[in-house]
């Protein structure tokens, strides 16, 4: 009977919810959690690695892929590759998948949730009564009408459109911007973010980020939309230019925002910690049981076909 095949894995000590799957099904090497061994780690094992696991987000560069003579694949457990060199990898010739659409319902949840806890002030209300301020000063502030809002979708890929699918159960008026208009979709295109951002109350950010994206959301487009819109990011945190948005949240610019990502993970702005209207949460929209497994088979479906010479399932294009 032949050895199973070895595979490479990285993740944080806690993230351990893959590991009896893969364990089951192939033989892993763990890399090791001080960054001083790895280079040693590697080059024991380097000629019998061909696929690697990435949970999380490790820096994959050519410096690290250098250590990995003989690797063919990356599977990574991220929608997005932005830390990953993908032109070393094509240069090296090692496919390389993503987590597709295996977080896409709870993300696309987790940006409906954040919208309405803005805009109806639901983490500030719940505040203000634990410090009994309910039965000293009365009634919290109103709230804003969620129904009905005009939502601009900056990427309307998997969450995208799943995303507008919910609002459009609320009465919201869908609007997108994405890298091309989309003929079989109904929703009015924005060639521009600032456009976007000019005809509507609320932006919400799940784009991919790269080189073309990092910033697109600047003090323009805040300007652009308001004193009044919100701004919801379950992208990546690059993609705004949280310096300014900052700047704008305090001093009234905009009315409001809900984060999911933040451009230094995990640092996080103090300043968004006092304002009544930010929504806070670390990098939690794919956090789900459900979400976790769903990522788990589609990894092993990878690893799967890879190693019986069939086509991957979510590959990620290189060029």
């Amino acid at each position: 009977m032949a050895a199973s095949p070895v595979v490479l894995v990285h993740r944080p000590p806690k993230m351990t919810y893959m590991d009896e799957l893969l364990s089951r099904n192939f033989q892993i090497l763990n890399i090791p959690t001080s960054p001083e061994s790895l280079p040693i780690f590697l080059s024991r094992h380097a000629s019998s690695i061909r696929a690697f696991v990435n949970i999380r987000r490790l820096k994959i560069d050519a410096d690290l892929l250098s250590h990995l003579p003989s690797l063919q694949l990356l599977v990574c457990t991220s929608v997005g590759t932005d830390h990953v060199d993908l032109a070393e990898c094509k240069r090296r010739g090692i496919a390389v998948t993503n987590a597709g659409d295996a977080y896409s319902e709870d993300v696309a949840d987790c940006a409906v949730g954040l919208l309405i806890s803005v805009l109806r002030r639901i983490p500030a209300a719940g505040r203000y009564l634990r410090a009994g301020k309910w039965g000293k000063l009365g009634d919290f502030q109103l709230g804003i009408k969620v129904s009905g809002k005009r939502v601009g979708i900056l990427g309307l890929g998997s969450i995208g459109s799943l995303i507008a699918k919910r609002l459009e159960s609320f009465g919201c008026i869908i609007s997108y911007n994405s890298t091309s208009q989309k003929p079989s979709i109904a929703y009015q295109y924005y060639p521009d973010v600032v456009s976007l951002a000019a005809n509507n109350d609320v932006i919400v950010l799940c784009c991919v980020l790269n080189d073309q994206t990092r910033h697109i959301v600047n003090r323009e487009v805040m300007e652009s939309l308001g004193k009044n819109g919100v701004i919801i990011n379950v992208g990546r945190g690059g993609l705004i230019d949280e310096k300014e948005m900052v700047k704008c949240l305090v001093h009234g610019v905009i009315g409001g925002a809900g984060l999911d990502v933040f451009e230094k993970e995990p640092q996080v702005p103090e300043e968004l910690f006092g304002l009544d209207n930010v929504v806070l949460s670390p990098h939690t929209a794919v956090a789900t049981p459900g979400s976790l497994d769903n990522v788990s088979e589609l990894a092993l479906a990878n690893l799967k076909a890879f190693f019986s010479n069939q086509p991957l399932i979510s590959p990620v294009r290189l060029d």
